[in-house]
């Protein structure tokens, strides 16, 4: 037990962080190709949405911590685009079902 406290150090901790990121942005892909042979074409669930941005905002965080530039700017620009998906989909959802209130300003 004493060996687990040695090595769990900031940067292994951070490192740690950085695989649970890519694990939650990895598995959009297994969604995806899941949902997609249930249904017998291709489709994007919301749930791809939600693993590419939560996976997304943890790698932005390990990308910080790392201070790396490159790695920094790609995962924010990504952040964008699944925010702006999300925002679309919920749109397309209150446009199609107004009497559900979805949305509604008083």
């Amino acid at each position: 037990m004493a060996s687990l406290f040695h090595w769990l150090t900031v940067d292994h901790v951070w490192l740690m962080i950085g695989f649970l990121g890519q694990a939650l942005f990895a598995s959009r892909f297994i969604i995806q190709w899941f949902r997609s042979e249930m249904v017998g074409r291709s489709v994007i669930p919301l749930s791809f949405w939600y693993c590419s941005l939560s996976g997304g905002v943890v790698l932005l965080a390990y990308a910080l911590y790392k201070m790396d530039p490159v790695f920094i700017t790609g995962q924010a620009t990504g952040l964008v685009v699944y925010t702006r998906n999300l925002i679309l989909i919920f749109r397309e959802k209150r446009d199609a079902h107004p009497e559900l209130g979805i949305g509604e300003r008083g």
